[in-house]
């Protein structure tokens, strides 16, 4: 998962009107004093600058004033503003916009070092969380910095010369605008918003709280316990919701001993971490036994973890008091206040569809529906019974053996994993030797990988690219004491797929303006494309050929049948919350269950035969991430895109450099010069019925 938070500039503009002048104050309506000012620079500015510069000249006006506060100065301030900052010919438009480039990367790069050493323990396994620790990670310390470029004017700047333009704009006309133009684009954007210092920081404060408590929320499975006592999970294995539970769950297909036993006793917990019937005392916590049929909480009879037991630990057995929930529900209301500063995305959905992601929430809402009510998925459900032996139960949702580590065991692959990375510095060493199986020249390789940090994450794992050019990327993955297990390896190579686009569209790209991909489902598509490839990485044999290909297809497409539900709820769960902006966690509790119970009957039920199952709920993504999960079902949708033009290439890493450096562009032109068509299902569906041809 990549990083999904900017300190300094959060949300991008999604649809500008400016028929008049709509913000309040001195500069509202027809005759006010800015309006008369505009008048006066229009035909002075003119005569200097020539008839060519009038329509620039009047947009830029328009967007300043329309920002522009009363504590910001007088009509007579604004005039003198505007005439010392046009840009009226090209040299000095030039002049503005490089040193705009150059000095906002170095801003950004010093934020995001500062901001990351002050997350370091949270973000870490390195030791105990002090109090201090979740301070310093709350504490955002870019929040005040748009605010200071607003009071000093560096943003009127900006808004004076530079157009923002409209998302119509971007999708419709975007593919004719030169490079420069689109790093104009995206520099007016970072200006699009004055959004004050205090509600920056209760966002950030919301997110920090919100990574915590997911990064804090792990299960101690040989402390689960039957009817019997009987334990079925190995000592000392610890595993954070929803990632690991999930892993761990689908790594029990290729059990025959006791794999339906654990995979059955995993269901039964994530149930009861959506519905909050969890006792609250279980939460990462190896000193109580707990049977998560009955909900019963007993002391610990074993011990397998070197921590020291507490005097008094209490066997309480109530459950987390929607604990979960609370923690959503701040981060709506955090998001919540970004509102009113947003006039043209009034809504966090709006900002994440129509700014972030540049497509509109309907239009992803139809990719998704496109996938799960394809009549494809019944005909791979029935391909999997056969596979399994037996009927469909909800959490084959997670199926994995479409996988290409079949011939693998877990243990098998855990045991040759451990034994080469005991440490993340293994893992960073083997880097350059990866990218090269990638088909990355020796030389790229070399510095890419250079500057690449490897860490051992407190949680599953995420990426996190520089904001300046060579300020290293970080790659973090779950390290446990004998060392970087099969399921933290696999993460790792996801997040060097991040981390390697992080690297080449920062610091190869023409402008840092336009550093990134359009949205973080170009990056997720990345990264997948590395993920899917992992054994090749540890010289393991995947069995590629045609049969294997067209299984590999169909992989993609349960994935995308399951993650696009999710998607849904994430999507329903979020207008639920606006719709009932007053909301007590219990009710929010409430509505999310339903919610989920909801898409699985429309979209599950027809397929598994069980209604009014809620562990599309599951994920942890729901409840800290923003609403971001609709970027992995899109990502899927890329990736195979993405892939799929990386094949008929033959070159996974010259495609990955190329497709890299468009950078931030509009989805779909980024997509039609990458593959050749734009951003939609359509290539997946119709390569997922080949491939269930083949398999026929």
């Amino acid at each position: 998962m990549k990083n999904r938070f900017n300190p300094i500039f959060i949300g991008i503009f999604s649809a500008l009107v400016f028929p008049m002048i709509i913000s309040t104050g001195i500069n509202a309506g027809k005759e006010s004093p800015l309006m008369r000012s505009m008048e006066r620079l229009e035909k002075k500015l003119t005569d200097k600058y020539g008839v060519e510069q009038r329509d620039r000249l009047l947009t830029g006006m328009k967007q300043a004033a329309s920002y522009w506060r009363e504590e910001d100065g007088g009509a007579e301030v604004f005039e003198k503003f505007v005439e010392e900052n046009f840009a009226g010919d090209s040299e000095t438009l030039d002049s503005v916009f490089n040193r705009f480039e150059l000095i906002l990367e170095k801003v950004n790069g010093s934020v995001h070092e500062m901001s990351t050493t002050m997350r370091l323990q949270t973000d870490l396994d390195a030791g105990p969380i002090l109090p201090m620790d979740r301070v310093f990670a709350g504490y955002d310390v870019g929040a005040h910095i748009k605010d200071d470029l607003f009071n000093n004017k560096l943003a009127f700047v900006v808004l004076l010369n530079f157009p923002l333009r409209s998302l119509e704009e971007r999708l419709t006309n975007g593919k004719k605008w030169t490079r420069r133009q689109w790093a104009e684009a995206r520099l007016a954007q970072r200006f699009s918003k004055r959004i004050p210092a205090h509600v920056n920081l209760k966002l950030s404060e919301a997110a920090s709280a919100s990574d915590q408590y997911i990064a804090d929320y792990n299960i101690w499975m040989h402390h689960l316990v039957d009817a019997d006592g009987k334990r079925i999970f190995p000592e000392g294995l610890r595993l954070l919701s929803h990632w690991n539970l999930r892993d761990e769950l689908k790594a029990n297909y290729s059990n025959s001993e006791n794999g339906l036993e654990k995979q059955q006793m995993i269901f039964k917990v994530m149930e009861r971490i959506v519905d909050q019937t969890i006792p609250e005392i279980v939460i990462d916590n190896p000193f109580v036994d707990w049977n998560p049929y009955t909900n019963e909480v007993f002391p610990a009879a074993v011990n397998d973890t070197d921590r020291k037991m507490p005097a008094n630990i209490g066997l309480s057995g109530e459950r987390e008091p929607d604990t979960r929930y609370r923690i959503l529900l701040d981060c709506f209301l955090a998001s919540r206040m970004v509102d009113e500063f947003s006039p043209a995305a009034p809504t966090l959905i709006a900002r994440r569809f129509d700014e972030d992601r540049e497509i509109r929430e309907k239009d992803v809402e139809k990719m998704l529906i496109d996938v799960l009510s394809s009549p494809l998925v019944k005909d791979i459900a029935q391909l999997i019974k056969k596979r399994l032996g037996r009927g469909l139960v909800p959490y084959d949702i997670w199926y994995n053996g479409f996988s290409s580590t079949g011939k693998y065991s877990e243990a098998e692959l855990d045991e040759l994993v451990m034994k080469r990375y005991p440490t993340p510095a293994e893992f960073k060493k083997d880097i350059p030797k990866f990218l090269r199986l990638y088909g990355f020249a020796d030389e790229k390789a070399d510095q890419i990988a250079a500057n690449i940090l490897v860490e051992a994450a407190r949680g599953s794992g995420h990426a996190s690219g520089g904001e300046m050019r060579y300020q290293p990327a970080r790659l973090r993955t779950r390290v446990g004491a004998k060392g970087i297990d099969y399921k933290g390896f696999n993460i790792a190579v996801h997040e060097l797929g991040h981390n390697v686009e992080q690297t080449i569209d920062m610091n190869d790209i023409d402008h840092t303006l336009l550093a990134g991909v359009p949205n973080t489902a170009f990056t997720e598509a990345f990264a997948y494309v590395f993920q899917e490839n992992d054994l090749m990485l540890l010289g393991l044999d995947p069995g590629h050929d045609s049969e294997s290909d067209a299984v590999q297809v169909l992989s993609d497409f349960w994935n995308t049948y399951e993650i696009g539900g999710v998607s849904l709820v994430d999507m329903r769960i979020w207008r639920w919350m606006y719709s009932n902006p007053d909301a007590t966690p219990a009710e929010l509790r409430k509505a999310s269950i339903q919610i989920s119970k909801d898409v699985w009957n429309e979209y599950f039920a027809p397929v598994f035969g069980k209604k009014d199952i809620y562990i599309l709920g599951v994920y942890s993504h729901i409840i800290h991430s923003f609403l971001y999960l609709p970027d992995y079902a899109i990502g899927h949708m890329i990736a195979f895109q993405v892939k799929d033009q990386m094949k008929k290439a033959g070159n996974i890493g010259g495609e990955f450099e190329r497709m890299a450096l468009m950078g931030n562009v509009a989805p779909d032109l980024w997509m039609i010069n990458a593959a050749g068509t734009p951003v939609g299902a359509k290539a997946l569906l119709e390569a997922t019925s080949k491939a269930l041809e083949g398999i026929k």
